[in-house]
C-alpha cells in the first residue's frame, strides 16, 4: 500500500444549512436552482407527518435540534434555514430559531415566515393575497402569524389538502390559475404562494406578468433571506421581482 501526502484547500465559500421536512420533495431542487454554484448548501431532514395538521406541525419541534445536529460539525454555518412555512407559524419564529441553535452553531437562522416578513418589508408590501395548499386550521394559523407581523391577508385561497404526497403533486398550472384568480379578488400588493413543497418557481414569472404584482413563494423568500443573512452580495438566479433586489 502506498501512502500519499496531501494538502487541504481553504474553505472560503459561504455555508448555508437547510433543515428539510422528511415529506418535502421540492425545496432542495429549488434552492439548487436559485443559488449560484459558489454557495455551499448542506441539508438535513426532520421527521414530519404524512398529513399536515396543527398537531403534526407542533410535534416537529421535538425533532428540530436533533435534525440540526446532523449537519456537519466541522463547518461554520453563515445561516441555517428551517424549511416549513406552516411549521414556523405553528411553533413560533423565535422558538424555531432557538431550537435550531440547540443543535448547531450558526450566525443566523431563518424560516419561510420570517423571510416573507423581511421580503415584504423590502418591497413595501403590507397586503397579501395568499395561496396555501393546506386545510383551514393550518391556514388560519399562518394568517394570524402574518397579522402579528403587520401583514394583512384580505384574500386567501387554499387547495384544502392535508396529505403532503398530494401537495407535492399539485400541478404548476393549478397553482398559476389559483394565484391569478386570487389577485383579482381584492386590493392586494403581492401574491404569496405558501408551502415549500409546492412547484412554484417556473410559474412565478408568468403570474407576475399576468397580474402585474410581485409573486413570492416560500422557497424563494427563504433562499433570498438566507443569502442576505450570510452577507452574500449577489442576487439569486431566476426571473422575479424579488430576485432583482441584491442581497
Amino acid at each position: 500500500m502506498t501512502v500519499f501526502q496531501f494538502e487541504t484547500s481553504a474553505d472560503t465559500d459561504p455555508n448555508i444549512g437547510l433543515i428539510v421536512l422528511q415529506a418535502d420533495q421540492r425545496i432542495e431542487q429549488d434552492f439548487r436552482r436559485l443559488f449560484h454554484d459558489d454557495i455551499r448548501l448542506l441539508v438535513t431532514r426532520v421527521p414530519s407527518g404524512l398529513a399536515v395538521t396543527p398537531d403534526t406541525l407542533q410535534e416537529m419541534q421535538d425533532h428540530i435540534p436533533r435534525a440540526a445536529a446532523l449537519l456537519p460539525r466541522d463547518q461554520d454555518f453563515d445561516a441555517v434555514g428551517y424549511g416549513c412555512t406552516s411549521g414556523a407559524a405553528q411553533i413560533g419564529q423565535q422558538k424555531v430559531a432557538d431550537l435550531v441553535r440547540q443543535g448547531i452553531a450558526t450566525a443566523a437562522v431563518s424560516d419561510p415566515l420570517s423571510a416573507l416578513v423581511m421580503a415584504c418589508g423590502e418591497l413595501g408590501i403590507h397586503r397579501l393575497a395568499v395561496l396555501s395548499p393546506y386545510i383551514e386550521d393550518v391556514s388560519a394559523k399562518l394568517r394570524d402569524a402574518l397579522a402579528g407581523n403587520g401583514i394583512e391577508t384580505p384574500v386567501f385561497g387554499t387547495f384544502c389538502e392535508s396529505q403532503e404526497a398530494k401537495v407535492a403533486r399539485i400541478s404548476a398550472d393549478s397553482i398559476k390559475r389559483g394565484a391569478i384568480q386570487l389577485a383579482y379578488q381584492g386590493d392586494v400588493q403581492a401574491i404569496f404562494l405558501s408551502c415549500t413543497n409546492l412547484n412554484t418557481l417556473d410559474v412565478i414569472p408568468e403570474i407576475e406578468a399576468e397580474t402585474g404584482v410581485p409573486v413570492l413563494s416560500s422557497n424563494l423568500v427563504l433562499a433570498w433571506h438566507l443569502l442576505r443573512l450570510s452577507g452574500v452580495h449577489k442576487t439569486l438566479r431566476g426571473d422575479n421581482r424579488l430576485l432583482t433586489k441584491s442581497v
